[in-house]
């Protein structure tokens, strides 16, 4: 288990595409998954270590919202364990 996991949910699919490339280029990131929420929600979870899931989650919600409509984003410290596999 990596160090954090993050989390940016948009409504619609360009922002998300957007943020998660922001990600990718901002920080040493792993892309986990996507995972349609309904409604027009999307969201894309990182994980990392936690300086570098802050870094990727801050650029990807900056970039998100210039192209669409971010719905939230929030980093996890130290996930408990079992939580992402639970999940995602």
């Amino acid at each position: 288990m990596q160090n954090a996991i993050g989390l940016i949910e948009t409504k619609g699919l360009i922002g998300l595409i957007e943020a998660t490339d922001a990600m990718a280029k901002a920080a040493n990131v792993q892309i986990v998954k996507r995972v349609d929420i309904g409604g027009g929600l999307t969201t894309t979870v990182v994980s990392g270590d936690v300086g570098s899931v802050r870094a990727a989650v801050e650029a990807g919600a900056q970039a998100a919202s210039q192209v669409g409509e971010l719905a939230g984003s929030h980093v996890i410290p130290r996930p408990a364990e079992g939580l992402a596999e639970a999940f995602f």
